[in-house]
């Protein structure tokens, strides 16, 4: 019988402090807390998809363009080239976090884009997935 271990992330072992900062800012201090790693990957990701390239002051290349797409016609050399790009930046800009199913289907008639993407946290038992349309 295999017995299996679970890692916990230090930081997650201490209930009542704040890892991260989760969005959108709507709290009643402007700020909700994060308190677990799982939970602040989950606003960092969510934070890069919602970020075009250039925003980001004193890091101009963080960001993954989503948005920028939906006024543009959306074919799928485009969608598959920024689903590449995607992956690339996790893997610097994230390099815990990874991706086992990106999926990003572009609707050319509506102009929307659904973004998902399944990963699992390195040196961990975590996995989640993230779920992002744009309209």
């Amino acid at each position: 019988m295999a017995v299996k271990f679970e890692r916990i992330n230090p930081l997650d072992r201490q209930p009542r402090k704040a890892v991260g900062i989760n969005l959108p800012f709507s709290g009643q201090a402007v700020f909700n807390s994060t308190f677990t790693t799982k939970d602040a990957i989950k606003a960092n990701l969510i934070n890069y998809f919602l970020t075009n390239p250039g925003e980001r002051v004193f890091n101009p290349n963080f960001g993954a363009g989503l948005k920028s797409l939906l006024f543009e016609p959306i074919d799928e050399d485009q969608v598959e080239g920024l689903r590449i790009k995607i992956l690339e930046d996790i893997k610097i800009f994230f390099p815990r976090v990874k991706p086992t199913q990106v999926e990003l289907i572009g609707e050319p008639d509506s102009n929307s884009i659904s973004f998902t993407m399944r990963y699992a946290i390195a040196d961990s038992n975590i996995e989640d997935d993230l779920i992002i349309n744009f309209e």
